[in-house]
């Protein structure tokens, strides 16, 4: 059993918020947490995937929430009525951690949703499992990474090989698809993962006109992954107008099969462009849609080669994501990318401003040029750039000038 670092974050959440809400891909691990919080503080889960109770709780939601002990609610988005029986249960008695809710559809999705719980309600996403938590690390780099830089995290030699790296990759980070015995079984567990996703969790937030398009549409951003989003191309290849591209779009944020990086840094002198990035949410999903394995990257083909330099990025921006959301005082993320083409592929900000940005590389060594885009956003900051990190899966760490060092990849994980 995995242990989740979510599980500490919402625990601590219940004690301040009525209703704390765990949102995020479906099969990402969301019953199990509903199922242990249950058990840290004595409440009930009431399982809305179950057709039998969905329909007794859809027949007198406020039978079923009125409870001495915390509400916990799995997959609250098929009967989302329940929502307005808690906003008239919270009218009465507003204390902490009384309501848990759990989701596969992204809360703002739902025209009902968006209305009930304004103000009462604290989202949390839910991850694929990090690294980390596969492993059993407890990873606190990004935290590390906001210290002062004479702070720094040890220099130590990485053992971790590169085809490890392109197996991590592949596999992604969903509890199912790991616990596959072969390649041949996760690649059909996949299948059958996003064939549901567009067919199921799709068709609860909304009723697609060319809905058998979804699929090609979804191949195409994946293409895209790691990458600034060409909205346009996109929706072109699957056969449809750049409009409906954007409605689609939505829909598949809305059950967290894509999501978009903001631009960051659009008021700096250094002019910065407004497009975001386009990242799906687990590689493991992304790998299977664009039909690579790590024996193809091991190939070395160059069309190959490019993927493993975009699918590494997310992959990065992935686990990075993933600690920030178990940090407080994290602002935001984005990527910047200025007029010229200099870019950085992450920047973190913390709620005081300060800053720690990161570059990505799918080679075993980083060459000075590649430092450029994190040395011009450090000159562009002044004091608030903490430091800038580029990864790489070579062997070795060091310092690579004023405020930036090169890190290997594994030490987003290993303490």
């Amino acid at each position: 059993m995995v242990k989740r670092r979510l599980l500490r974050v919402a625990l601590n959440r219940m004690a301040e918020e009525p209703v704390v809400l765990l949102q995020g891909p479906r099969t990402v691990g969301k019953s199990r947490l509903l199922a242990e919080l249950a058990v840290a503080t004595g409440g009930e889960v009431v399982d809305l995937d179950d057709p039998a109770v969905r329909d007794a709780v859809a027949a007198d939601p406020s039978l079923f929430i009125r409870r001495a002990g915390p509400v916990l609610v799995d997959e609250y988005q098929h009967v989302p009525e329940v929502l307005d029986a808690i906003k008239a249960e919270l009218n009465r008695d507003l204390r902490p951690g009384r309501f848990v809710l759990a989701g596969s559809t992204r809360y703002d999705a739902l025209p009902v949703a968006s209305q009930s719980l304004t103000g009462r309600l604290h989202r949390l996403d839910v991850h694929p499992l990090s690294v980390g938590e596969v492993m059993g690390f407890e990873e606190h780099l990004l935290a590390d990474l906001f210290e002062p830089f004479e702070a720094t995290t040890p220099r130590r030699t990485s053992s971790t090989t590169r085809d490890a790296y392109l197996d991590l990759i592949a596999a992604g980070g969903l509890p199912l698809a790991l616990a596959r015995p072969s390649l041949t079984s996760r690649n059909r567990w996949f299948d059958d993962y996003i064939r549901l996703a567009i067919e199921r969790d799709v068709s609860e937030v909304a009723t697609l006109r060319r809905g058998a398009l979804m699929p090609r549409f979804l191949e195409r951003l994946a293409a895209q992954t790691g990458q600034v989003l060409n909205l346009t191309a996109a929706s072109a290849a699957a056969g449809f107008d750049r409009t409906t591209g954007e409605t689609h779009l939505r829909l598949l944020e809305a059950v967290f099969l894509v999501w978009r990086l903001p631009a960051w840094g659009t008021t700096l002198r250094a002019r910065a462009t407004s497009s975001p990035k386009i990242h799906v949410v687990d590689t493991g999903v992304a790998a299977r849609l664009l039909r690579v394995t790590p024996d193809r990257f091991r190939g070395r083909d160059p069309a190959a080669l490019t993927e493993l330099g975009h699918l590494l990025e997310t992959f990065v921006v992935g686990e990075m994501r993933k600690q920030a959301s178990w940090m407080d005082g994290i602002a935001g993320l984005g990527h910047w990318r200025t007029s010229d083409g200099v870019e950085v592929d992450l920047v973190v900000e913390r709620d005081d401003g300060a800053i720690v940005a990161f570059e990505v590389k799918s080679a075993s060594r980083v060459r000075e040029e590649d430092l450029r885009g994190l040395a011009r956003l450090r000159d562009a900051l002044g004091p608030r750039f903490v430091r800038g990190v580029a990864f790489h899966l070579g062997e070795h760490s060091y310092r690579a000038g004023e405020r930036l060092e090169v890190l290997p990849l594994d030490r987003i994980w290993t303490p």
